[in-house]
């Protein structure tokens, strides 16, 4: 029988990095309509606050944080990553998040220290 070993807490965590995203998106977009003047300080604040949160977890990683807002309209947008890395200690995850009238796709990447 194989024995049980829980992951290292210190590990990249993709769920539990998605959640912390979407609750940074709804904090600053959650309840609100696209508005064109305003996507920039969106985008600026969700990538700050999401690398404050992360950055509060104490793991040892540096965080990439990379996110896009998008009004609905009926146009199609289409987002790739590629990763050169350790993927035994590195991770990324993509979230996708939506309302009526907009979708905000938030990107991170963590590389261990």
């Amino acid at each position: 029988m194989e024995e049980y070993h829980p992951a290292d807490e210190s590990s990249f965590n993709p769920d539990e990095t998605t959640n912390t995203i979407k609750e940074c998106i709804d904090s600053i977009i959650g309840r609100v309509d696209y508005n064109q003047l305003q996507v920039n300080k969106w985008t600026s604040s969700i990538c700050e606050l999401s690398l404050t949160q992360l950055a509060k977890q104490g793991k040892p990683y540096k965080y990439i944080v990379n996110c896009a807002v998008m009004q609905k309209c009926g146009a199609g947008l289409h987002t790739a990553n590629s990763c050169y890395w350790d993927t035994a200690m590195d991770g990324s995850c993509t979230v996708r998040w939506e309302n009526r009238t907009m979708y905000c796709v938030v990107c991170v990447f963590a590389v261990a220290i």
